[in-house]
């Protein structure tokens, strides 16, 4: 009789599992543009912000720029449902030939959509 319990209530807890829905992350916006920026002033920063709109706990795996000159920061930390989180994006022209850009971001997790492509561009201008 006790097996019997215990297999029930393993099976109610397992099915209750199963019915909440994955981890979902939703942006805010997936593009920033910089505008015009000065070569004299190469670095410039912006900051994805990010709703946990599943019913699971949201981590982000990676966020992978598509060149050495963008770096990504993110949280290591699981956001919970309904909590906002952020991507700090940082492109750094210093080096590089003034004009346009345009780079990505790769953003991978373990939500129901696994992974988003965030970008960023701008016009950096030659120091006069």
């Amino acid at each position: 009789m006790k097996k019997l319990i215990l297999f029930t209530m393993m099976l109610i807890c397992g099915m209750t599992a199963m019915a909440q829905e994955p981890a979902e992350i939703k942006f805010d916006t997936l593009t920033h543009n910089f505008g015009k920026f000065s070569e004299k002033e190469p670095v410039v920063n912006c900051t994805f912000s990010f709703t946990n709109v599943g019913e699971q706990n949201l981590v982000i795996n990676q966020a992978i720029a598509s060149c050495g000159c963008t770096v990504a920061e993110y949280t290591k930390d699981p956001i919970k449902p309904g909590e906002k989180g952020q991507i700090k994006v940082t492109y750094n022209g210093a080096g590089k030939f003034p004009g346009h850009f345009k780079k990505s971001i790769t953003v991978r997790t373990n939500g129901k959509v696994e992974m988003t492509r965030l970008y960023i561009e701008g016009d950096m201008e030659e120091a006069k």
